[in-house]
């Protein structure tokens, strides 16, 4: 074997670089092994036709931490995000539309022509998902206690337990409602008009292959309003240059500190002598020794298929072929000869530059997840669309755009033994079609597309049942439970192996919390606290 490193990381996307980042500042020697010919893993910007990039398959910025942008220096190397002037745009089936974001004033406007109840209603609900959201940003950067070590994992607990137990008992209440109800139960005890509750709803079934309707759902959409853009909470943006751009700096960043990254190099196995992760396999058969194997890549690829199972304990194996992945999402870039022109609202203007959301009920939302269990995708599959060459010209010719169609209740397996080699097309042309009842000549302003069905996604990222979360966000999988129980810590059930991925908590999204949260715990079980990390 190779001369060893005090590191190997499997995947060179964002939260793989994090965690180098860290561990090479406090002076470990660390190596870096990413399969595809790019770093950034599922944040990467690609050219897709002839003057035409975008974002491959995450599209948008709010959940990466400050501290993280902050600690890597990342705004001195380029790093910018444009917020968006508006949250949502959902144009509805009656020819009318509304618009989520802007501020609370006009938020409440758009609210009125729908419902003055909700409408007054809106600031008091933004007060209890924000109660809420702050105790999750709270946690984003703690290491969850890990079950089973005693004295120690009480202390934790009740450590982060802290913030919980000073909230109010509504707020409380709140956070029952959050973790365990429905999108819908949730919603409905807030507002009566079904376009606000889809406007708020949406978020919960995105990355989500479920109903509105499944118990937990409510959690999903809260996972999605913790971050911000720029300093401002809940918000936001589009990174200048594509996601690409966030992930290419951080390994410049990485290199600086001394990271040494490697392309084109498959990991096919992790190595274990003695119950220890003693370094890797790659698939063209050179093996590399390292005192530490960090694997940023999902639970079910990590402990499936890039291990034996003799090195597993037995009740380990069993929990992780029960931990659920596959978050039934299809992905789409296209490029476009003008700007899609939707009948509710066809000049151009700020709606162009947020997230139009095709979804104009909790409803329709839930016939998507019962059509995509009963066929494999939706007739009316809910769509989000962004356009960023609005904000950032790089992206396309003068004159022309790309969008980002971003689409959920799309099955990770297809029922009947069908392919989706074989029906990726005829699903894009659905999604196509959705967008053409709202905004026609769409069809026919596209000039080239590019299409990623869940298949295609663990294909291209090693996102199993192309899971985007890297597992599902559901109450048994988040936490100290993320990926199981006793293993929610960023450690493996073999010494010297950790994950730093979305796998872990607080799960999925570009944050950049699990890589450095797992760095943190490197460093500690090395000897290696230092006092910053206090």
């Amino acid at each position: 074997m190779t001369k060893p490193y005090d590191a190997l990381i499997i995947g060179a996307g964002h939260n793989g670089l994090v965690c180098a980042f860290y561990l090479a500042k406090a002076g470990l020697k660390v190596r870096i092994l990413e399969a595809r010919d790019v770093v950034g893993g599922a944040a990467v910007t690609e050219e897709f036709a002839p003057g035409f990039r975008n974002s491959v398959a995450s599209y948008t910025v709010s959940l990466l931490q400050p501290k993280v942008i902050a600690d890597m220096k990342l705004a001195d190397h380029g790093y910018r995000v444009i917020e968006r002037p508006i949250s949502n745009f959902l144009p509805q089936e009656d020819g009318t539309y509304l618009k989520l974001g802007g501020g609370l004033e006009r938020t409440q406007a758009e609210f009125r022509k729908f419902s003055n109840r909700d409408a007054e209603v809106l600031p008091q609900y933004y007060d209890a998902l924000e109660n809420v959201a702050e105790l999750l940003r709270d946690l984003a950067l703690r290491v969850p206690p890990n079950v089973g070590e005693g004295l120690r994992t009480l202390l934790d607990g009740a450590r982060q337990g802290r913030r919980f137990a000073g909230l109010g008992l509504e707020q409380q209440r709140d956070v029952l409602d959050l973790f365990t109800k429905s999108a819908r139960t949730m919603l409905d005890s807030w507002f009566e008009s079904e376009a606000v509750k889809a406007a708020f709803g949406f978020d919960a079934v995105v990355g989500n292959y479920a109903s509105p309707d499944t118990p937990g759902s409510a959690y999903v959409l809260l996972h999605h309003v913790f971050g911000e853009v720029n300093g401002k909470k809940g918000a936001w943006g589009h990174s200048v240059g594509g996601m690409g751009k966030i992930t290419e700096i951080m390994a410049k960043v990485c290199r600086d500190h001394g990271v040494e990254i490697s392309l084109e190099s498959p990991v096919a196995k992790v190595l274990v002598d003695g119950g220890k992760a003693v370094g890797v396999k790659l698939v063209g058969g050179e093996e590399i020794a390292a005192a530490r194997v960090i694997a940023n890549v999902g639970p079910k690829l990590l402990y499936e298929r890039m291990m034996d199972a003799s090195d597993l304990p037995a009740d380990f194996q069993r929990r992780i072929k029960g931990f659920q992945a596959g978050s039934g999402t299809f992905r789409m870039n296209v490029a476009l000869s003008e700007l899609p022109k939707f009948t509710c609202l066809p000049e151009p203007g700020e709606h162009h530059q947020s997230g139009i959301i095709l979804a104009p009920t909790l409803d329709y939302m839930d016939r998507a997840f019962l059509d995509a269990k009963q066929y494999g995708w939706s007739k009316a599959p809910i769509v989000e669309m962004l356009i960023p060459s609005t904000v950032d010209e790089c992206l396309a010719p003068p004159g022309q755009h790309v969008a980002s169609l971003f689409c959920q209740q799309f099955a990770p397996e297809l029922p009947g033994g069908r392919d989706w080699d074989d029906e990726e097309e005829i699903a894009a042309d659905t999604i196509i079609d959705t967008v053409e009842k709202h905004a026609p000549g769409f069809r026919a302003s596209i000039i080239a597309q590019t299409r990623l069905s869940p298949k295609g996604l663990e294909r291209k990222f090693g996102l199993v049942g192309g899971d985007i979360m890297h597992g599902n966000m559901s109450l048994d999988q988040l936490w100290a439970a993320r990926p199981i129980f006793g293993n929610g810590g960023y450690r493996g059930p073999v010494k010297g192996l950790y994950m730093c991925g979305a796998g872990t908590h607080p799960g999925g999204g570009v944050t950049g919390a699990p890589g450095h949260n797992a760095a943190q715990v490197i460093l500690r079980d090395r000897g290696l606290f230092a006092p910053r990390w206090r």
